[in-house]
């Protein structure tokens, strides 16, 4: 009755096969909180997801959320600059954080004794930090040197950034989590404390707590530190600018002399998981399996690779978790001697057969067997659990979709994936890529 008097929301999930009980409750300030019990070790992975990412800045301000990722690293009023890491490191623990464009995470690894601790200063730093202008000049250098290091100087994520800005005409995923470099250069420091100011707050956030605990234990701790923080009032849920009609098929090519391996990708617009709705998107889950999984046994690898001898690397892929609109893709890295236009056309060739010949029972059956078996395995590390509900959650899913989710893909039907099939490769809503050393290829018009 206690819990119930100051709880919106609680409820317990027992997901069969699984290792982990999942609790759930909410605090009177709107934190989420969801608890993974799991007794295999005396250890706890805590985490707080905030529902904000690179796709909510405001516009002319990209990198802000990952800049701001770097600066939850300072002080707060009662934590010195380094104090956060350096305390985790002292107890025998890890921690890090992490930026995507649906939303930002930060982490600790510890003993499960260690636990109040983690939330204390957790908590200290969701409310309290404190930033200064030297604090923004020296981490804007350290963003400005990891853009240097991650995408300007590897043409393959150039060029990635340039697929994915034609692939989304109006959406913020075209614009990269590091940020442009140019509004990247200018972010300032009331540009940070704006966002953090509205975001980051506990009716924004998701504490997840994996590991060897008591869920009472965990929400009791939850409303010691967490529950005393003032939301942020007013705060909407994401409305983000939504793509037009795509009306052509977009194609580029990047060329950089540095480029040792030239390949042809193709995105098209796909749709993410959506909740109490995952269908569709388990359905791609698997046609991504079935065309380019495993190159010994996928169809783009058993085509290309191996009967035709046109590639020496095939692929494809779908990321199901998001909060807008996704993207399922598919490349090939040709043979030396083959021009990209070949082997763009042999890619597109393969894929067509795939759609006219159908699916194979047996490889069906196995990437479905191969699906449940790698779910199971993933239950054995907390962390990597933590994450999979802190993604999903702060991606618009529930926990019950979550629990829902191995079941979705098993009924996924042979029929069912060559029907989302046809809905994706619309080509009026793709982007080809070509990358390639400059003049290496000629184009047939």
């Amino acid at each position: 009755m206690r819990r119930l008097a100051v709880c919106l929301f609680a409820c317990l999930v027992s997901l069969p096969g699984n290792a982990a009980e999942v609790s759930t409750f909410t605090l009177d300030n709107g934190l989420e909180i969801v608890v993974l019990e799991d007794r295999r070790a005396p250890v706890v992975v805590h985490m707080v997801w905030y529902k904000a990412g690179a796709a909510d800045e405001p516009p002319g301000k990209s990198g802000i959320a990952h800049y701001l990722e770097h600066l939850l690293f300072k002080g707060t009023d009662d934590l010195a600059p380094g104090e956060f890491s350096d305390t985790v490191a002292r107890n025998g623990g890890s921690d890090n954080a992490f930026t995507s464009w649906d939303y930002t995470g930060y982490f600790q690894r510890v003993a499960a004794d260690r636990l109040e601790l983690m939330m204390q200063m957790e908590a200290d730093r969701m409310r309290d930090l404190e930033l200064t202008g030297t604090d923004i000049l020296t981490e804007r250098d350290v963003i400005i040197e990891e853009r240097n290091q991650r995408v300007e100087n590897d043409p393959g994520a150039l060029f990635a950034e340039q697929r994915r800005a034609a692939l989304y005409l109006n959406h913020p995923y075209g614009i990269p989590i590091i940020g442009w470099r140019h509004e990247a250069e200018t972010l300032e420091l009331e540009d940070a404390l704006d966002f953090y100011r509205k975001f980051y707050a506990p009716n924004n956030a998701i504490l997840i707590v994996a590991g060897d605990v008591e869920p009472d234990e965990v929400y009791d701790l939850a409303k010691t530190h967490y529950g005393p923080l003032d939301p942020t009032p007013g705060l909407a849920e994401r409305v983000r600018p939504s793509e037009p009609p795509q009306l052509s098929e977009r194609r580029l090519i990047f060329e950089d002399p540095r480029v040792a391996q030239p390949y042809v990708i193709r995105s098209y617009l796909a749709p993410e998981r959506d909740s109490g709705a995952q269908e569709d998107a388990a359905a791609l889950v698997i046609l991504a399996e079935l065309l380019g999984g495993n190159g010994a046994t996928s169809v783009l690898g058993r085509k290309l690779q191996f009967e035709r001898q046109a590639a020496i690397y095939t692929s494809a892929f779908y990321q199901s978790i998001s909060y807008d609109d996704t993207s399922f893709g598919i490349y090939i890295v040709p043979v030396p001697g083959l021009s990209l236009e070949e082997a763009e056309a042999a890619l597109d060739r393969a894929v067509a057969e795939f759609l006219a010949e159908g699916i194979d029972p047996d490889q069906f059956e196995r990437i479905k067997m191969q699906l449940r078996a790698s779910q199971v395995y993933a239950e054995d590390s907390i962390q990597g659990l933590a994450r999979r509900y802190g993604a999903a959650l702060t991606s618009g899913l529930t926990v019950e979709d979550i629990a829902a989710w191995p079941d979705v893909l098993q009924a996924v039907t042979e029929e069912d994936v060559l029907a989302a099939a046809e809905r994706l490769f619309d080509r009026k809503r793709s982007v080809t890529g070509w990358l390639t050393k400059p003049g290496a290829q000629e184009v047939t018009q």
